[in-house]
């Protein structure tokens, strides 16, 4: 369940005079037209408590003027603290003000071109006559303002300095707001602890729950990250587009997105192609001319463009040959890359060995010495930029490109296969690195360069790549499926959805789909535990051999009180039937969401935000699994994390939807 974003108001206090000389009532226009409109945009509002002295701004109230998502402003009147707070925040933020001002507008109003509304206001309260029109009026503004985010700036400061840049927001932090940073850094620990465990699942719920769009942003890329590195490229392509949405700057973002979009169109997904990643990386390279990062991940594209054009099916190895040789022109088109990559960087040494590499295989195709001369200081360059690796969690890095560099150099078999063991070593369990670096030595091999050497490296990736996907490491299910029902319903409900002599009737339905469903011991089953449709459907996941994994909203004892003692007159029966359920289960398997996911936020339904963790940690193990099965009777209107949503995201990634109606089963 997703937090609201905050909306920061600087308005006056109390009753103070307008320009006519009669009073209006601050207090009423916030909580009758300001505060709802707010609220009806998806926002939540945040003011001051306490009159201010002008210019002296209580350190939490200062940090929300400037970090929250927007700031609405009310200039009725020449209140010195409100012009004090608009200034600021025109000063530091380029975006996210509305104005608005009751009854007659004064000069320094119309200064403004655009996001300001008027106000209708009566006998120094909001107008009734106009009131529920203000509302919308204004609700539909900041609506607009926050859907415009990165579009042109409001703030006359960023509008007449179009070089000034806006500062980063964690440069931004006031010293004395300790609330506001403890808050954020209780928040941001778990995020990290999350993202450490591989809980893509726990970081994208705490990223939805981030009070404002720069945490959000920060923790929406670092689940793409997690999500890339886990190779669901896919959904975190749509993670990546979350954060970039608001950052739509952040470089380490922009990466991201390129080297998904790149795997995307390796693997020939619909609407994904070379051509298009190639665009994006030329779009962030326009902004970031000299990042050699960027530069280093174009030359892999102009490097897969190449291999692209050879690396077929039908083709036999010596006709593989000959087309690499007779596309070489894209071949150099990719050292060009990587050598200009290089160029701009000198420490870069992941440009530099993928330049070092295609040469040295361009001359092994073409026998053409073009590059010979560039060769001898070309690869004492690389060495001595990986030897100097400052940054002890990229040793992997180093070290596979020392390795290569003794490959290519020729070393002998012994002493190419000793240096790609060190570089192994040095892995921290991160597959798609392993795989990354065996597939440039895939492709040496694919064209017969150092046959022997070579194949000694890929026996040793071969076996670490084993020993990550042997029994004992991490289990991948075939399916995922995902379980989403109502509870038995309590004694006395006036519209049924499960009476509880129906109970018979719904597991019967329930074996029954996941026979449709072809459920069995490879597949993984997720859900909570509620005594109805949840615990007859663990029971029937349990009995064909599937794995279960139970998120639960509460502490086990509190859970079992809420949400099977207290719901059916039969409730030891089913509180057996949850302790059957289990009885088996490895710690890893029954997860509490308070000690998972940290303390309820305000506003927040446990049930909906246990039913949003289930969604996430369904679909981060990947789109191309995930399966929804649920029990339910059509109802909603729900918000993300009801049943409504999950049917709705499920059907919008995959269509793999089974619904069982109870309105069709009695």
């Amino acid at each position: 369940m997703s937090i609201r974003p905050h909306a920061f108001v600087a308005m006056p206090f109390g009753s103070k005079p307008g320009p006519d000389g009669q009073l209006i009532d601050f207090n009423r226009v916030y909580a009758e037209y300001i505060a709802p409109a707010i609220e009806a945009a998806g926002l939540s509002a945040f003011r001051a408590d306490q009159e201010q002295q002008a210019g002296d701004i209580r350190a939490d109230m200062f940090q929300e003027l400037l970090i929250a998502d927007l700031v609405v402003a009310d200039l009725s009147i020449d209140n010195p603290n409100v012009w004090y707070e608009l200034g600021v925040r025109h000063a530091l933020r380029a975006r996210g003000v509305v104005l608005v001002m009751g009854g007659r507008a004064t000069t320094a109003f119309d200064v403004y071109t655009d996001r300001k509304l008027r106000y209708g206001l009566k006998d120094g309260a909001p107008d009734p006559v106009t009131l529920a029109s203000d509302i919308a009026k204004l609700s539909q503004m900041i609506q607009a303002t926050m859907q415009s985010w990165t579009g042109r700036k409001i703030s006359p400061v960023y509008s007449l300095l179009p070089y000034l840049q806006e500062p980063d927001w964690k440069s931004v932090r006031v010293a004395c707001a300790q609330e506001f940073w403890v808050q954020h850094e209780e928040w941001a620990a778990r995020v990290d602890l999350a993202r450490k465990q591989g809980l893509i699942g726990d970081l994208l719920v705490l990223a939805d729950e981030a009070p404002v769009a720069a945490f959000r942003a920060e923790a929406w890329i670092k689940a793409g990250i997690a999500l890339r590195k886990a190779e669901r490229f896919r959904f975190a392509l749509e993670q990546l587009e979350l954060g970039l949405a608001i950052e739509p700057k952040n470089l380490v973002g922009l990466r991201e997105k390129g080297i998904c979009l790149q795997r995307l169109a390796q693997a020939q997904q619909e609407g994904h192609s070379l051509a298009r990643t190639r665009a994006h990386y030329l779009a962030v390279l326009k902004d970031f001319p000299a990042d050699a990062e960027t530069l280093a991940l174009l030359g892999r594209v102009d490097k897969d463009a190449w291999t692209e054009s050879w690396l077929r099916a039908e083709l036999s190895p010596e006709q593989r040959r000959e087309e690499a040789i007779e596309q070489a022109a894209l071949l150099r088109a990719a050292i060009d890359s990587y050598a200009q990559a290089y160029r701009k960087h000198p420490g870069h040494y992941f440009s530099g060995i993928n330049a070092l590499s295609l040469m040295h295989l361009h001359e092994h195709l073409c026998a053409d010495q073009r590059y010979a001369g560039q060769l001898p200081a070309l690869q004492g360059a690389v060495q001595f930029a990986a030897s100097n690796e400052p940054d002890a969690a990229q040793a992997f890095w180093a070290w596979v490109t020392l390795a290569d560099v003794e490959l290519l150099q020729g070393g002998s078999l012994e002493r190419v296969r000793a240096a790609y063991r060190e570089a192994v070593a040095k892995h921290d369990g991160d597959g798609f690195a392993l795989k990354s670096s065996r597939a440039q030595l895939a492709l040496l091999a694919e064209l017969g360069f150092r046959p022997e050497p070579v194949a000694a490296a890929l026996a040793v990736f071969d076996k670490a790549l084993a020993k990550l996907q042997a029994p004992a490491g991490p289990w991948q299910p075939r399916k995922v499926i995902l379980f989403s029902g109502h509870m038995v319903d309590e004694p006395g409900r006036l519209e049924p959805r499960f009476p509880a002599d129906k109970q018979a009737r719904v597991a019967q339905a329930i074996e029954v789909a996941l026979d449709d469903m072809g459920a069995g011991p490879e597949d993984l089953a997720l859900c909570q535990a509620s005594a109805g449709s949840d615990l007859l459907f663990l029971q029937a996941a349990q009995a064909r051999g599937l794995r279960c994994q139970i998120l639960l909203p509460f502490g086990e004892a509190e859970f079992i009180q809420r949400s099977i003692d207290s719901r059916s007159s039969n409730s030891a029966a089913w509180r057996e039937i949850y302790y059957q359920v289990v009885q088996g289960l490895r710690p890893d398997q029954l997860r509490l969401m308070p000690d998972a996911l940290g303390p309820l936020p305000e506003g927040v339904n446990a049930y909906e935000r246990c039913n949003l963790w289930l969604l996430y940690s369904a679909m981060s193990w990947g789109l191309a699994k995930l399966n929804l099965l649920t029990f339910w009777n059509g109802g909603g209107g729900d918000g993300p994390g009801g049943t409504a949503h999950m049917v709705q995201e499920v059907r919008r990634h995959t269509g793999r939807v089974s619904w069982i109606d109870p309105r069709k089963l009695w």
